[in-house]
């Protein structure tokens, strides 16, 4: 193969992973086969020897002359991006659909946004019963006794408390001197960079004011939980990425279980509460975002501090990973958020907010490269609001609720000193909470329970109970999805075709994700691209959103009839990741798509290979997160650009409009699994070298499953929001029936073993087979071989299906 003179310094890369896919020695990615030279092509000969450049410039019949050049690729993902940040301005402009707010008083209107209320409990996977159970002590796990330490006036406990299954809460609790009343109790929440102490003491890392110890000394009870930490995990992420991936595919999130441990410690104030003590919740960092969440979920927070976290989210996609809550944006900001804790009070700060920056680059921004380096964790950034930012949203979740009479209690303070949660912050808090204002004298040593906790152990502990926990919940989804698909009927072909589609819908909208936008006329625009012995090949452009549109190439047998006398079926032929058009369609040595897409023109089908916008490395994949934040996927985008394909292709007069078939590898599997569930066109599907045990793969993090699982791998981008409740590939092959579904499987493929990959296919044959009656429209071939296109099985159940003849050559 020759290589591209911009990419010359990738060819070690490309060796790796060429070898990589042909001995089937992949610990669990999608290969980047496609990886090659052409990663950022320019114009100039393509470095595929078998066809030689067309000298004809016509276009293809109907359609106008294509003139975009440079790289097509390079461009879709780029106008995708723009598109994407359109749709989450937009995002905030339709938000008002969702709310339905009756203002007649102050009970009326806590009432009439339970329903918003539900459904950020329901973004932040929060579907996991509470444990009752009280506060205990860490050093005796007993009830609480008057047997503790006195650190300038406050006592304090090493405590731990129930949350839900497998998981507890532990931190300091702190009380008043047995002289000082006891006035209230309040959850003081750090950063996920601070230990419990430092809200004690302010001795480690001097970003805040020691406010829990302050709160304490005015009379307060405070609790302080431990929070997972952003230490870099031993699989090159932060700690909170390694326990978000799996849990965001569960339909859970880090943030979820972490308000829950916040709800569950109210819970557990409460039952040592019988004087009906006012109760708040303060929080800087991370801890001002759960505290937030806390204060709008939980109608028993009185009063609700967040210090360093509010403003604008519009770049929450440019976040760290553990902050990616599928769909906020389009039904909350901020502000939003704050409306829930209204008629309750609420104090802003707008102060110094925690630092970080997962892969920095020279300037300190979140690095985007293209190519693989060191870390296997999303970029991201902590974004400091501004005081401008903090007071337009501030002022924004007042616009929201100036109906309420009387108005809710609400304050805006400004910090402009190095130190966060200061004295007038903590006062304004302490007044919504009924009492008098907090001083913040000076702090004395470091608090002293009465006992040791090592606090690297505590962590460890946290983050364990969380990862086995959640590999629980992963024995627990396979019947989970069962009672999900409990209405899809299978007595015979028509019910099911009659059921299936409130499934589908489920799908498109709450799994895939759909844009509130109409696609365009397709405008198709082609050029020749390259004429070989047998195939003659076209570049199209189709438009599909605006300014998004949908890219392939179309290859024709040279025999093919174009005036309509004749009309042969089409195969869509889809690359895996990295990957491009030009790659399914040329010869090379160590070609694992077997140039499928020429091959198979060669035998009279059709062919179109599209241009899937996974490619690019760290551009494609903040791709996702953008979609994320509107509740959609890089599959919103690409569905609606298969459906113009398809569109565009039934229009044409020598296509059998009623046989198109997909064919995809690794990445393309992927597809495969995903797009013809929502393009019904597609008359058939094949899945080749990806399918998959695909919710085990994303969340399973025991030793001996992760060579297979994404959980440790650096494709950050590939979760999907509780496929584990809803749709594994089983359920996503169901989508497809009753429509032919082949499985392309190679022995020695190391995206999954054979076990998993049979388990899983043996749902969707007994759908086919013993449910349906339609056994011979379900597939599996596995050879002896790699991550490949094997084209013997697969080649035969396309001349079946599509009904086209082998040819004699063959």
């Amino acid at each position: 193969m020759t290589a591209h003179p911009s990419s010359k310094f990738r060819l070690f890369p490309l060796l790796i992973s060429t070898l990589t896919c042909l001995w089937g020695l992949s610990v669990g990615t999608h290969l980047g086969i496609a990886q090659t030279a052409n990663d950022n092509a320019t114009d100039g000969p393509p470095p595929w020897p078998i066809l030689t450049a067309s000298e004809k410039t016509e276009p293809l019949k109907g359609t106008a002359a294509l003139t975009m050049d440079g790289d097509l690729a390079s461009k879709m993902v780029a106008d995708i991006d723009k598109f994407l940040l359109r749709q989450i301005d937009e995002a905030a402009v339709r938000r008002s659909k969702f709310w339905k707010r009756d203002f007649s008083t102050p009970e009326a209107y806590a009432k009439s946004v339970d329903t918003n209320r539900q459904h950020l409990r329901e973004m932040l996977g929060m579907r996991d019963e509470l444990t009752p159970g009280r506060l205990v002590s860490d050093a005796e796990f007993s009830e609480l006794s008057d047997q503790v330490s006195d650190t300038s006036s406050v006592r304090t406990l090493n405590v731990r408390w129930p949350v839900v299954d497998g998981i507890t809460g532990t931190g300091l609790l702190l009380l008043p001197a047995k002289s000082t009343p006891l006035i209230g109790d309040v959850i003081a929440l750090p950063d996920a960079d601070q230990a419990p102490e430092d809200l004690a003491s302010g001795a480690s890392l001097k970003k805040t004011s020691a406010y829990a110890q302050s709160l304490a000394e005015a009379g307060y009870r405070v609790l302080v939980p431990l929070l997972i930490n952003r230490d870099e995990h031993i699989y090159k992420m932060p700690n909170r990425e390694w326990l978000h991936r799996p849990a965001y595919i569960l339909g859970r999130t880090l943030a979820g279980y972490e308000v829950q441990k916040i709800l569950a410690a109210i819970d557990a104030l409460a039952a040592g509460n019988s004087a009906d003590r006012p109760l708040g919740v303060i929080g800087w960092g991370e801890g001002g975002r759960l505290a937030l969440y806390a204060g709008a979920l939980d109608q028993r927070v009185d009063a609700t501090c967040v210090a360093g976290y509010f403003g604008d989210r519009k770049k929450v996609w440019n976040e760290p990973a553990d902050r990616t809550v599928f769909g906020l944006l389009r039904e909350f900001g901020d502000a939003e958020i704050a409306s829930l804790i209204a008629p309750r009070s609420l104090v802003v700060e707008a102060g110094p907010a925690p630092k970080f920056v997962f892969r920095p680059d020279a300037n300190g921004q979140p690095e985007i490269v293209d190519g693989y380096g060191s870390k296997k964790g999303k970029p991201g950034i902590l974004i400091t609001p501004s005081a401008e930012d903090a007071r337009s949203e501030f002022d924004r979740a007042n616009d929201l609720i100036n109906q309420l009479t009387p108005p809710a209690q609400s304050e805006l303070v400004t910090e402009s000193g190095s130190i966060a949660v200061g004295e007038a912050t903590l006062s304004a808090f302490s007044k919504a909470l009924g009492n008098r204002p907090v001083t913040t004298g000076a702090v004395g040593k470091k608090p002293n329970p009465t006992s040791t906790v090592d606090p690297v152990r505590r962590h460890a502990d946290q983050l364990a109970e969380i990862e086995r926990h959640d590999q629980r919940v992963l024995q627990n989804a396979y019947q989970e999805r069962i009672v999900y698909g409990k209405d899809l009927k299978t007595e015979s072909i028509e019910e099911f075709n009659g059921s299936v589609e409130a499934y589908r819908d489920k799908f498109r909208s709450d799994v895939i994700g759909e844009f509130p936008v109409e696609r365009l006329p397709l405008n198709p625009r082609s050029r020749p691209y390259q004429e070989g012995p047998k195939t003659v090949s076209y570049e199209v452009v189709l438009d599909t959103f605006p300014g998004v549109f949908a890219y392939g190439i179309l290859t024709l047998p040279k025999d093919l009839k174009l005036d309509g006398s004749e009309k042969r079926p089409v195969v869509v032929c889809q690359h895996g990741l990295e990957g491009r058009p030009q790659d399914v369609i040329s010869e090379a040595k160590f070609d694992a798509y077997s140039a499928f897409a020429t091959r198979l023109a060669e035998r009279g089908f059709i062919t179109f290979a599209p241009q899937n916008p996974y490619i690019l490395f760290d551009r494609f994949r903040t791709l996702q997160f953008k979609s994320a934040a509107v509740g959609c996927t890089l599959f919103s985008t690409i569905v609606p650009q298969h459906q113009q394909i398809v569109d565009w292709l039934q229009e044409q007069p020598f296509v059998a409009g009623d046989r198109i078939g997909f064919y995809g590898l690794s990445y393309g599997g992927k597809s495969a699994m995903r797009i013809p569930a929502l393009v019904t066109d597609y008359a058939l599907s094949i899945c080749s070298a990806d399918f998959n045990e695909w919710v085990w793969k994303n969340a399973a993090t025991d030793t001996r499953s992760l060579r297979y699982s994404y959980a440790n791998k650096g494709e950050y981008e590939i979760f999907e929001y509780n496929l584990g409740g809803t749709f594994n590939y089983a359920e996503m092959a169901y989508l497809i029936c009753p429509r032919p579904f082949m499985v392309e499987r190679g022995h020695f493929d190391g995206v999954g073993p054979d076990d998993r990959v049979a388990q899983e296919f043996a749902k969707i044959r007994f759908l086919y087979q013993a449910k349906l009656g339609i056994g011979d429209r379900a597939e599996i071939e596995w050879f002896a071989g790699p991550h490949k296109i094997n084209g013997v099985g697969s080649y035969d159940f396309l001349h079946r299906k599509l009904n086209w003849p082998v040819p004699k050559e063959q």
